[in-house]
């Protein structure tokens, strides 16, 4: 089983207005995305309440092999919602762990 986990760190000059926009649609797009991509075989995203952590949203996906999740990455469905969220992301971390 591959761990996909990704976190997310906004820009400084996005608002909070922005933030809450784009992670709303962001977590409500990529936890739709097991009904077109059959391969996920868990997502969730998750919002940090920890202010004195670094990152602002983390996803996290599991997959059967690296060769699913690296398909899930390449899928138009996936790219599209991504893209969307990049606009206002300074910093972005992942890692493909097996467990």
């Amino acid at each position: 089983m591959i761990h996909h986990t990704v976190q997310f760190r906004f820009r400084s000059d996005v608002s909070n207005e922005q933030r809450n926009a784009a992670k709303a649609v962001f977590k409500a797009g990529i936890e739709a995305l097991p009904a077109v991509i059959p391969t996920i075989r868990k997502v969730a995203v998750g919002f940090n309440v920890n202010p004195a952590e670094h990152w602002d949203i983390c996803l996290y996906a599991c997959f059967d092999t690296l060769e699913d999740a690296k398909a899930y990455g390449a899928h138009p469905a996936h790219r599209a919602v991504a893209l969307e969220l990049m606009k206002h992301i300074e910093e972005r971390a992942c890692t493909d762990c097996e467990a």
